[in-house]
């Protein structure tokens, strides 16, 4: 046994009718401070991951999700400061209920997964990405 912490993380890719994933800036004061990545955030003791997502999207977004929309999608595991193994679950979200708003990002911005990659990101979001474009999640574009 390596002492490893597991720190589970939710995530949410809110898919609009177009395609457009949303991601959010980090501020600068915080860790990865800059860096663009899904919106969401620690499972508390309590809270099912779709619980936590739903929570944190109201808190950081300040839109309302049924808890039954998440739809499982992927997910990264990566080690994390202080002996801490993070363990982020990356889920679809393609109906909410108000228009999100940056409440605690700097930033947000729309766009298509491959336009999404050339922003700069924390480690355990870039291979969530990269699964998205690959994920039957993203409605069919052009006809394919």
């Amino acid at each position: 046994m390596t002492g490893t912490i597991l720190l589970p993380v939710v995530a949410a890719a809110l898919i609009d009718p177009a395609g457009r994933v949303l991601m959010q800036q980090r501020p600068v004061e915080k860790a990865h401070g800059g860096l663009w990545e899904f919106p969401g955030g620690k499972i508390e003791p309590d809270e099912s991951p779709e619980a936590a997502l739903v929570r944190e999207l109201r808190e950081e977004l300040g839109i309302s999700v049924d808890v039954a929309a998440p739809t499982p999608v992927t997910f990264a595991s990566v080690p994390a400061d202080g002996g801490r193994h993070l363990l982020l679950l990356l889920y679809a979200v393609s109906g909410w209920t108000g228009e999100p708003r940056a409440i605690e990002a700097s930033a947000l911005r729309w766009g298509l997964p491959a336009d999404l990659a050339s922003l700069s990101m924390p480690p355990a979001d870039i291979p969530l990405l990269a699964a998205l474009s690959l994920s039957r999640a993203l409605p069919v574009q052009n006809g394919q």
